[in-house]
């Protein structure tokens, strides 16, 4: 599988986001601003909920243009079996009832799902529970996490 195709969509998927969640806070700044918000009472807060949300979506921006960066500076490697999964690794990993799930592990900010072809392929990073269990491991090993209340438990297929 083409890492480099996985991260241009990734790449292209997280500036997607980032469109939509700027115009979310254009939006929100319009309606905080606006002069027919302005609050006429103490119980009048529309205009402070708009200016309240503008933050948060323009938070929000800087948290995709950050994750944006960090994936734009990534380089996706070949794996190599001496240091186990890192960075970069494609991961198929088979739990307990023989389901199978095939990550990819990246940097931080971009949880999302892929398709390729026929595949769903998981992006994680190294900071999600899972991500991080995985790290060092190799083909045959196993990974154990905790979830809520339940232990979840994985086999490692393969690794690419």
């Amino acid at each position: 599988m083409d890492k480099l195709l996985l991260q241009k969509q990734v790449l292209q998927r997280l500036t997607e986001d980032l469109e939509q969640v700027e115009q979310a806070a254009r939006a929100a700044h319009e309606t905080a601003t606006h002069e027919e918000n302005i609050a006429e009472n103490k119980y009048d807060t529309l205009g402070l909920e708009a200016a309240y949300l503008a933050t948060g979506q323009a938070r929000r921006a800087q948290a995709i243009a950050q994750s944006i960066a960090q994936w734009r500076q990534f380089r996706p490697h070949a794996y190599d079996a001496s240091k186990g999964i890192q960075l970069a690794a494609l991961v198929c990993l088979v739990d307990e009832s023989g389901q199978q799930q095939q990550l990819f592990l990246g940097p931080s900010g971009a949880s999302m799902k892929l398709i390729n072809g026929a595949e769903i392929i998981q992006v994680i990073s190294s900071d999600a529970p899972l991500g991080n269990a995985m790290l060092g491991k190799c083909e045959g090993d196993e990974i154990a996490i905790q979830v809520a209340q339940m232990r979840q438990h994985f086999e490692v297929l393969r690794v690419d």
